[in-house]
């Protein structure tokens, strides 16, 4: 028999798919007696688990369906701590032992490269952290049409759920959050309807550097605070300097774009600077609200020092830092190398970075804002072959042709940082035509509770031998 609506299903959840929900299969005939695969995508679920669902939409070939009983538990299956799991698109794992989360990490890192033939023993155990929780520095909150903050539904972004807390963001943010978002109800002041275009708020990002405490509170809007918000934002001032001294930076941010991102077209300063200031391994960068910087400091730290580790930096070397951001990893390599070249297609970044080794004095580095491939080509014509390369290419991946022009230079190591083991490991396949070894990749978990995982890799030339 075919399945009908709002039918009764039990399945047993076969793997994970990359958004960590459990894959299940549920085969019946059809009308001419023919068998009839129904793929069923199971958030909340762990691989082996046997769970009861309700078909919805079962003409289609692929649904997605909520476990309403979970029948066989996985032996690490535990109660998630947060009581907005169910719904919030933010955590996908809570209802999983952190041990196991590592466990499914390492075993898609090794995955990656085993599937682009190379050898997952290469794979590390991944580095998680003693406490995974409030280990992010940075949150970004949206608006509803009726100004209720939170974060989006899983799986909807038209849904926001309203928050009353978040045990991945530090506890002061949070406090923060909570403050503005109960000024925008006091007021009575609207979110952004993405479907009408009108309304007045869309997001709140907060940062707050765990190394100095300062915290940036950022509200996105669709127009200034002028007229008859003055008042308003007054109000919001005044109640942030009383009650959270350590927030240093108090911006309004103008956004008339369609477009649903952290944008902004004119910045107003409500309090403070326009920027905090953090620290991470002994050097001290300027954060701005569109500044990309680690978002879990205790891990990005590891893996800074992962990556001197493997990269062995000389006084002598020249190095390349691509995709190089505000400098994260360029300053603490330049004090080990002889001369550095950045290169990084954001202005905004290539100008922070500059400003970073400023501040920290540091002479020996050249920050170039280009596109990869054509910067490459620019820094290699005017420096020369370099010894040492690290790249920390967004999840897209670097490319094929980038990772060939990195080949053809002939750095002697190459330090690869990735965000995702499987772009990484097609990025790195270009490089064995070209003389390099993989040698030793270490994932690292930066968003506990979450699918994601990074990992540092050190490549070398086939002449130069194991590390």
């Amino acid at each position: 028999m075919e399945i009908t609506q709002g039918e009764t299903l039990v399945t047993e959840i076969r793997q994970l798919d990359k958004k960590g929900s459990g894959q299940a299969v549920v085969w019946r005939e059809n009308v001419f007696g023919n068998p009839k695969k129904l793929k069923l995508t199971i958030p909340q679920t762990l691989p082996g688990e046997k769970v009861r669902v309700v078909a919805d939409r079962p003409e289609k070939r692929r649904i997605k369906a909520i476990p309403e009983e979970i029948l066989e538990a996985h032996p690490e299956r535990i109660a998630p701590a947060c009581p907005h799991f169910d719904r919030c698109g933010g955590c996908v794992w809570q209802h999983w032992q952190y041990q196991g989360q590592l466990n499914q990490k390492t075993a898609h890192v090794k995955e990656a490269i085993a599937s682009q033939g190379f050898d997952p023993e290469l794979v590390r155990y991944t580095i998680g952290m003693d406490e995974p929780w409030h280990y992010r520095n940075k949150m970004e909150f949206t608006f509803a049409p009726d100004g209720s903050m939170g974060l989006h539904e899983q799986g909807n972004f038209r849904k926001i759920i309203s928050l009353e807390t978040c045990l991945i963001a530090g506890t002061e943010m949070v406090e923060a959050a909570m403050e503005v978002a109960a000024w925008v109800k006091e007021h009575g002041l609207k979110g952004y309807d993405k479907d009408l275009h009108e309304g007045l708020f869309r997001h709140l990002m907060v940062r707050q550097s765990f190394a100095t405490g300062e915290m940036m509170l950022a509200l996105f809007a669709t127009e200034a605070p002028a007229g008859d918000l003055v008042q308003a934002a007054r109000d919001l001032t005044d109640r942030i300097e009383h009650k959270f001294p350590y927030v240093k930076s108090l911006i309004w941010l103008e956004n008339t774009q369609w477009a649903d991102r952290t944008q902004a077209e004119k910045t107003h300063v409500l309090s403070g600077r326009d920027f905090i200031y953090d620290e991470m391994g002994g050097y001290r960068y300027r954060i701005w609200f569109d500044t990309f910087f680690q978002t879990n400091p205790v891990q990005a730290q590891k893996l800074v020092d992962l990556a001197i580790e493997m990269g062995q930096p000389k006084k002598a070397e020249k190095m390349i830092d691509l995709f190089c951001g505000v400098g994260t990893f360029s300053l603490p390599f330049a004090d080990r190398v002889g001369k550095l070249v950045g290169i990084e297609i954001v202005e905004t970044s290539i100008a922070s970075a500059k400003r970073n080794a400023k501040d920290n004095g540091i002479s020996n580095t050249y920050f170039l804002a280009k596109d990869a491939r054509k910067g490459i080509d620019e820094v290699l014509e005017s420096f020369g072959n370099p010894d040492l390369l690290l790249l920390d290419p967004p999840r897209s991946g670097a490319g094929g042709k980038v990772m060939r022009k990195i080949g053809r230079a002939k750095p002697q190591r190459i330090v690869y940082v990735s965000c995702n083991p499987d772009t990484f490991a097609t990025d790195i396949k270009e490089l064995e035509p070209f003389g390099y070894q993989l040698t030793a990749v270490q994932p690292v978990d930066l968003f506990p509770h979450t699918v994601h995982v990074e990992c540092c890799a050190l490549l070398v030339l086939n002449d130069e031998g194991q590390l």
